[in-house]
């Protein structure tokens, strides 16, 4: 392949996460309008809602389906880049890949689930079901991603590169945003407060943390790409030239 497209696809896949990003705060927030309910929230409410919003969650569902899948992209740069520090593939990078393909399906297969609520009228139990079925799965699998972000910031303190890929306040930047991401599982045993799925530790904080850090992987990845292409023209080191 042709160094300059490369780069460029490199470059593309890093815009495909914020694509992505765009892309669910518009389905979810503009055209599903999918805010957390409270876990308390009757049932009459729940119908309510599904029939007051039926075609915007129905096609907040479909615009997810079409771009979710472009955050494979975004991930797999993301091990390119994490790979260089290992010299191929290796622990770190292969452990961020495979939790990074959890992270469409997170987004779709809840969305399925709101989605079977809302298709056709139901049961109100039914209805209750799938919305909590709906919540327990979309905010409790973020603890998946404490590992997928905690990693690329290992990979970061790791670097002995003379030029490193990431700088090493990315690094710390990434433990302390997957800590953000952990109070999610505790939607499975909290019906209410700050740990029930639209409380501050389990929702609130981990939707900042990961804005922040799609931001900051961003600029990060098209950092380090930049930096590849360098290295890759002759302009730049490619190893480390101390211990580590």
């Amino acid at each position: 392949m042709d160094e300059k497209v490369k780069f460029r696809l490199y470059r593309w896949s890093v815009w495909c996460g914020a694509v992505v990003a765009i892309a669910a705060t518009v389905s979810y927030y503009v055209v599903g309008q999918l805010a957390p309910p409270s876990p308390g929230a009757s049932t009459d409410s729940l119908v309510a809602f599904f029939q007051e919003h039926h075609d915007g969650i129905l096609w907040a569902v479909v615009l997810m389906g079409i771009f979710a899948p472009l955050f494979y992209p975004f991930a797999v740069v993301t091990s390119l880049q994490m790979n260089r520090i290992e010299g191929g593939w290796g622990l770190l990078s292969m452990v961020q890949l495979t939790t990074a393909i959890v992270a469409p399906t997170g987004w779709i297969y809840p969305l399925a689930l709101v989605a079977t609520a809302t298709y056709r009228q139901r049961p109100p139990e039914i209805i209750q079901m799938l919305s909590d079925q709906y919540w327990l799965t979309y905010v409790g699998v973020a603890v998946i991603f404490v590992l997928n972000v905690a990693v690329i910031g290992i990979s970061a303190l790791v670097d002995r590169r003379e030029n490193p890929v990431f700088p090493r306040w990315f690094g710390w930047a990434n433990l302390v945003l997957a800590a953000g991401f952990f109070p999610g599982v505790f939607v499975y045993v909290d019906f209410d407060g700050p740990f029930a799925w639209n409380g501050l530790f389990a929702m609130v904080i981990p939707s900042i943390c990961f804005l922040i850090w799609k931001i900051m992987m961003i600029w990060a990845l098209l950092r380090a790409v930049g930096s590849e292409e360098r290295e890759a023209r002759g302009d730049a080191p490619a190893v480390a030239v101390t211990a580590a």
